[in-house]
C-alpha cells in the first residue's frame, strides 16, 4: 500500500485537483448558461401570452358593445315590423306539480 502512495506525486495530485475545479467550473457556466437562456425563453412566451390575453379581452369587450348596441335597437325594430309590446310577464309555478304516474310507464 505505501508503494502506491509512494507512486502518485503531490504534484500530480494537485493536477487533479485543478482539473476538478475547471470541469466544476465550466459545467457551472454551461448550467448558467442554460438556465438563464430557458428563464428568456420563458419570459418571451409570458409575454406573448399576455398580449394574446390583452387582445381577447379587447375582442370581448367590442363583441359586448356590439351586442348591447343590438338590445337596444331591438324594440324600435320590432316596431318597425309592426310588433306591440306584449302585456305583462306570464309566469308558471311548478310548485307541488306531480307527473301523471301513466307518463313514466311510455318511456
Amino acid at each position: 500500500m505505501g508503494d502506491m502512495f509512494a507512486a502518485i506525486r503531490p504534484s500530480r495530485v494537485r493536477l487533479v485537483h485543478f482539473v476538478c475545479a475547471l470541469v466544476f467550473l465550466g459545467a457551472s457556466l454551461v448550467g448558467s448558461l442554460l438556465l438563464r437562456t430557458q428563464m428568456v425563453e420563458d419570459s418571451f412566451a409570458i409575454t406573448d401570452v399576455q398580449q394574446s390575453i390583452g387582445r381577447l379581452t379587447q375582442d370581448v369587450q367590442e363583441d359586448q358593445t356590439k351586442l348591447d348596441g343590438l338590445k337596444a335597437s331591438l324594440p324600435e325594430k320590432a316596431q318597425k315590423l309592426g310588433m306591440v309590446p306584449g302585456s305583462d310577464a306570464l309566469t308558471v309555478d311548478l310548485k307541488g306539480y306531480k307527473a301523471p304516474a301513466d307518463v313514466g310507464a311510455q318511456h
